[in-house]
């Protein structure tokens, strides 16, 4: 299919090129993610009407929003529904339809979408692939070795004798990732994942290299050639507190992250970011949608632990209430591939923090219909600072909100620093009930007061 065209970028020497129209928007997934993105698009003034697909149980709270049942990987159904609704602009929010190639489809039949193609995708969609670029473009990141079956990956271990990163080279949902603490728990993720436990994600894995340092997410903003930067965010992978407990999809986050200051960010775009987008550029893809650079600040400087092609969960969830009313008018012109064209995003001076309500027994086996009452009003609650995203939720058949997911909710505050932040929403937490809810009451902890938790 023919790329969605684009202006040479010596048009406009004085004024911007005015985009086209802006009123319908589609957003594609039916996580927290998905819904903090449609929260956010509702602030800006061209919009008219938001459609999610599939959504989740909290879409019809929002105003203006409304669920399409159309499965993420119906591309056909997907097609129909921007025509039939007149969609200006797609969002596509989970990796897992974007490496199945929807951008790639939507682009053919003519329609603005945010999000790469299959083949960017890959950037996510395979850890090799992602590790091989980076190695060729010289971006900063772990050593790191492939392997093929379970004997290739011991073999390696028993010459290395030290513990390493395992990780699927697939998707598996932020779950395919062991940060082994031993050689034996190296060799026992590698017989794991060698024994279906991430199915065909793991079927080959990426052995790495331990690195050390403190986590952080910077989110790029792309149109193919240029970029704009969102603020730093840090997520908390683990599901107990003090970072113990198995990796799950996310736990919590905050945002700005003091890790990086102004300086720093650039550095980032200048050494990781921009020499990524001109690596793709060199195989032939016109990435137009989000890097997610999962970055650990080593002694030294910052290296790569992942690319993600898409918006973090729950990053974007802590980001999206600090973005200004430009937000769709910017990630429709990465869209076109006219981000010169777009106006500049503002950002609230605010502090954003957020933590995930769990359902029980995540992250191995989530139970499943827990019924949740929810004491906030959906609507007053986002004018005082605080937010309430649905993730894994559904109306049962007699209307009865319950969970149906391992990650259920997510509160999310602003304040002018991050102890107000917090306090705020872990006491919207208190208005939120279910069954074997579990959420940490530590999220934040390197930012906050340590008598707050």
């Amino acid at each position: 299919s023919p790329p969605v065209p684009h202006p040479p970028m010596s048009i406009s020497t004085t004024r911007p090129l005015s985009l086209p129209p802006l009123r319908n928007v589609l957003v594609v997934g039916g996580g927290g993610r998905e819904q903090a993105l449609a929260w956010a698009f509702r602030r800006c003034p061209e919009i008219e009407g938001i459609w999610i697909s599939p959504g989740n149980a909290g879409t019809s709270d929002l105003d203006g929003c409304t669920p399409l049942a159309i499965a993420e990987a119906d591309h056909d159904g997907m097609v129909a529904a921007c025509r039939d609704h007149r969609i200006d602009l797609v969002v596509i929010g989970p990796e897992a339809p974007l490496a199945a190639g929807l951008a790639d489809t939507l682009c053919g039949q003519g329609i603005a979408v945010f999000g790469p193609s299959a083949e960017g995708a890959q950037l996510e969609a395979s850890k090799a692939w992602a590790k091989q670029l980076m190695q060729e473009a010289g971006i900063p990141t772990a050593g790191y070795w492939t392997v093929s079956n379970e004997q290739e990956g011991l073999a390696l271990l028993q010459q290395l004798q030290r513990p390493l990163v395992v990780k699927a080279d697939g998707l598996a949902a932020g779950k395919g990732v062991t940060v082994a603490n031993s050689v034996e728990e190296t060799a026992t993720a590698i017989q794991e994942a060698f024994q279906g436990r991430f199915g065909q994600a793991g079927e080959q894995l990426v052995l790495e290299e331990r690195l050390t340092g403190p986590e952080v997410s910077v989110f790029a903003l792309c149109d193919g050639e240029n970029m704009v930067l969102l603020p730093p965010a840090q997520d908390h992978k683990r599901l107990l507190e003090g970072d113990q407990g198995p990796n799950t999809g996310g736990m919590g986050a905050y945002a700005p992250a003091p890790l990086l200051d102004q300086a720093q960010l650039e550095q980032v775009r200048e050494r990781i970011l921009e020499p990524t987008l001109a690596a793709l550029r060199k195989r032939g893809i016109l990435y137009r949608g989000v890097i997610y650079a999962g970055l650990m600040l080593t002694p030294d400087g910052p290296q790569v632990i992942e690319f993600n092609c898409r918006f973090g969960d729950p990053e974007c969830q802590t980001l999206m209430p600090l973005m200004g009313p430009e937000l769709a008018r910017v990630l429709q012109a990465c869209a076109l591939g006219r981000l010169a064209d777009a106006p500049t995003l503002t950002l609230t001076e605010l502090c954003s923090a957020c933590v995930v309500a769990a359902a029980a027994g995540y992250p191995d086996s989530p139970r499943k219909g827990d019924p949740i009452t929810v004491a906030l009003d959906p609507e007053s609650s986002s004018t005082d600072q605080l937010q309430l995203f649905h993730a894994g939720t559904r109306h049962s058949t007699e209307g009865v909100l319950e969970t149906s997911g391992g990650r259920v909710l997510a509160m999310v505050a602003q304040a002018p620093d991050f102890d107000q932040a917090f306090a705020k929403a872990y006491e919207g937490l208190t208005q939120v009930r279910y069954d074997g809810m579990q959420f940490r009451k530590d999220i934040g902890h390197q930012v906050r007061a340590p008598k707050l938790y």
